[in-house]
């Protein structure tokens, strides 16, 4: 635009200086008047030039890919965000979200489908694959607060009412009998993490990696069907009635309660933090040349004001103004994990996830 605002000062400029002698030579009236109306003309002009190029910015359209059970939380940050941006910058930002499993949100994104300039993903271990892809620079994780993290949670276990099998622990979910509803670790940020609690609930509390590998496909016998994510797996469970327990993100479980679907649930006093990253997709942005207001965005997901929406729907905020505000709220955890017990993502990805590794030895060992 300013460039065409230049042009458009040079036609003036000269077509000033051609009525200016005319005038001299005929000063005539209506001369006159053209160079005044020409002034004005002018005047108005750099007056736009000066303040009216960055009031009229051209309109922003930003792409968030995040994994299924943050749209309740985004749906209440985005308004706050473009809100914001319009009053700061008066620009106007449109930010088009996309919910689905972290995995399968992921492969999208590398696939081309997905051109998401920003990702909230369920796992590190999404973003790492969206790096070794060439999407993401290295040191995403140190670009932002809290090592990339911007949402947590812990996992929990979902009865019914009066909890028939009488579901306690972790152990007891290998019992004969139980029918578990959760997802798969192929799709969903949350079934990787349920894998890693169930195997982190033996393995870190005194046995060994056999008697871990026992206890989780005893685990899978008794999950018959796996869900392509966490959203899909709390509508089987609440919605259509199938199951004894459903696992799945403490946050979630209440957001279903918050619906009217109260069932008793217990958050195991072993558990793994379950941490959610967000970070630019380098490529994209720098593509869509939308890193500025993508990065802004990002940051305000950190702010008092998004953490409490987060927290209100009891994700365990990352702000430490926020978590002291909620502390008494939410239920402590005698020991707590995280992936770095587990040796960090590299490893896990190798150990656990790849072909061939140990889930696709449990699954098939549980389907015999």
């Amino acid at each position: 635009m300013q460039i065409y605002i230049i042009k458009f000062l040079q036609t003036m400029q000269l077509l000033s200086q051609h009525i200016i002698k005319s005038w001299l030579k005929k000063r005539r009236v209506q001369s006159f008047v053209s160079l005044f109306v020409l002034g004005t003309v002018l005047s108005m002009t750099v007056a736009a030039c000066s303040g009216g190029v960055s009031a009229t910015k051209a309109d922003v359209k930003l792409k968030l890919v995040s994994f299924s059970v943050t749209k309740a939380a985004h749906d209440q940050i985005i308004p706050k965000f473009v809100d914001k941006w319009k009053k700061e910058h008066n620009q106007n930002v449109t930010i088009e979200p996309s919910y689905g499993g972290s995995g399968a949100q992921t492969a999208a994104i590398i696939a081309g489908s997905q051109e998401a300039d920003i990702v909230h993903l369920a796992l590190p271990l999404d973003v790492i694959k969206l790096q070794q892809a060439g999407l993401i620079k290295s040191g995403w994780e140190i670009r932002t607060p809290r090592n990339g993290i911007v949402s947590k949670s812990v996992a929990a276990i979902v009865t019914r009412e009066g909890n028939p099998k009488n579901i306690q622990t972790w152990a007891d979910l290998a019992k004969d009998g139980v029918k578990i509803i959760a997802a798969n670790p192929k799709t969903s940020g949350i079934a990787i993490w349920e894998f890693l609690a169930f195997w982190s609930s033996v393995s870190l509390t005194g046995g060994d990696e056999t008697a871990a590998l026992d206890y989780v496909t005893r685990v899978y016998k008794n999950i018959p069907v796996l869900t392509k994510d966490a959203r899909e797996a709390s509508n089987l469970f609440f919605q259509k009635g199938e199951g004894d327990v459903l696992i799945n993100y403490e946050n979630e479980v209440i957001l279903a309660q918050i619906g009217g679907l109260k069932l008793p649930y217990v958050v195991p006093q072993v558990n793994i933090s379950i941490d959610n990253p967000v970070t630019l997709v380098d490529k994209n942005v720098d593509k869509h040349g939308t890193r500025e207001v993508a990065q802004a965005f990002i940051d305000f997901l950190y702010s008092t004001e998004a953490q409490r929406e987060f927290a209100k729907l009891q994700y365990r905020p990352v702000n430490p103004t926020v978590t002291q505000e909620v502390a008494s709220k939410q239920p402590p955890i005698k020991t707590l994990f995280t992936s770095q017990d587990l040796g960090g993502w590299d490893i896990i990805q190798r150990k656990f996830f790849e072909d061939g590794s140990i889930f696709d030895k449990v699954q098939a060992a549980s389907k015999a």
